[in-house]
Order: C-alpha cells, then structure tokens, then sequence
C-alpha cells in the first residue's frame, strides 16, 4: 500500500505547466540503480518493454502494450551513470520532460525523477503512476519483480489529488499577485 513517506511527489505549477520531482532511496548500488533504468531487459521487470539509447539524440521507446501508451521520444541528455533526460511523450503529444537523476547514498543510491507536464493534465495520476513503477523497481532490484501494485497507485493518487490542488492554489495566488503588481 502506498506509504506517504516515500516516495513523495512536489508539484510546482508555473504558467502551463505542473513540474512534479519524487525523490525515492534504494537500497542498490548507483550503477546498478543506471542498469535498471537503462536496459532492456531491466526496463520490462518494473517499466515496460523498451530501449533507451544513451546518446544525445537517440531513441527512447517504451511501449505500454494493452494500456495504449507509447512512448518514443529522444533522449536529450545523458551523464552516463548520473542523469538521463528524454520526453515522455510519442509523436504528436506535448512534450513531457522526464529526468532521471542519481546520486550515491550511504548503503545505496538516491532516485531524484522530475517531470515536467501540461497544466490541463492529471500531474496527480501521473505521479501516482509514478509512484507505483518506482514501488515495482524496488522489488525489481530486490529481485522480486512484481506486477503494477494497482492499491497503491489509487491511494497515492488521492493523496497528490490534494497535494495537486495546493500547488495550482499557490500558483493562481502567485500570479495573482503579479498580475496586482503589473496593474
């Protein structure tokens, strides 16, 4: 079941567009925590079947079978073993900057996912969904892969339902008051 301690997403809203980061800490190495969200055959245990080719400019596709979401995009930034950038978004679509960066921690290493998506979308089910593939990579670097914890995605859903709802409520205040200033 989702535990509000971790992982927990921050949503920032600035003009049109919600800036969601979940930082979550795992208890694996940061070249292994790279390899799970690099390869092939890593990606499939807790995102979906894929490739990511780690160049700047390079494909990243993702396919989310029975669900419809596709993802092919390119990647536009990489620090092999630190930092990976591409969109999460097919041909089309609003781009969606998805950032994955990692640092070393004591016993492990530190996931810090930032994705940036239009204001008109649902940052909370997003981040939820977030959430809950972070939940099956967890397993999937404990080698116990699972299948998409479906009770935690709903529950971490309501709870950055609200957390959604504060971040647009400090936005509308914020640019209110700018709006106020410029008058």
């Amino acid at each position: 079941m989702f535990d509000l301690a971790e992982p927990i997403a921050t949503f920032i809203r600035k003009d049109d567009v919600i800036a969601i980061q979940i930082r979550r800490d795992f208890e694996a190495s940061p070249d292994r925590l790279w390899r799970a969200l690099t390869r092939p055959e890593d990606l499939v245990q807790w995102l979906a079947p894929g490739t990511i080719t780690l160049a700047v400019g390079g494909a990243a596709q993702l396919d989310f079978g029975d669900s419809g979401i596709i993802v092919d995009s390119l990647v536009t930034a990489v620090t092999p073993g630190q930092y990976l950038e591409y969109g999460w978004n097919g041909p089309g679509e609003p781009p969606r900057p998805l950032c994955w960066e990692i640092s070393p921690i004591d016993g492990g290493a530190r996931l810090t996912l930032s994705l940036s998506l239009p204001a008109s979308e649902d940052a909370g089910r997003a981040a939820a969904g977030w959430a809950a593939h972070l939940e099956m990579l967890a397993a999937a670097l404990a080698e116990v892969p699972i299948r998409f914890p479906f009770a935690s995605f709903k529950s971490a859903r309501e709870a950055y339902r609200v957390a959604v709802a504060d971040a647009e409520a400090a936005w509308a205040i914020s640019a209110g008051q700018a709006a106020n200033a410029a008058a």
